[in-house]
């Protein structure tokens, strides 16, 4: 009997648009020594609980989930990688703010103020 093994691909914890993936690369460009990529984490705080965090990372976690993008490796931190699943991550500038924005279908409610979510 023979097995016939199909493999599904899985889908990305959370989409990057391209002005995420290029202000990643700038990000990466500017580094400081020893980073190895920026990660996206959802530290507690803020008044609804949770907040979206990107930092440089010195080193990769194994069980953190990793995406590669043209101008460097992108990490979302395991522990958070259940708030995430499905959401878009933009990078948005105009004249008065500039940013990462997050359209998370997890999220039922945020703060006033926009810096913290609840799922």
């Amino acid at each position: 009997m023979m097995t016939d093994t199909k493999t599904r691909t899985r889908p990305a914890a959370i989409i990057l648009t391209p002005a995420a993936e290029a202000r990643i690369a700038e990000l990466m460009s500017r580094a400081p020594e020893g980073a190895v990529g920026v990660k996206l984490s959802t530290p507690r705080r803020g008044c609804s609980g949770l907040a979206y965090s990107v930092d440089y990372v010195t080193e990769a976690n194994p069980i953190d989930e990793r995406i590669e993008t043209p101008g460097g490796t992108f990490f979302v931190d395991a522990g958070s990688i259940l708030y995430l699943i499905g959401s878009t991550m933009d990078w948005v500038e105009d004249d008065f703010t500039a940013g990462f924005t997050f359209e998370n279908p997890n999220a039922k409610g945020a703060c006033g103020c926009g810096e913290s979510f609840t799922v």
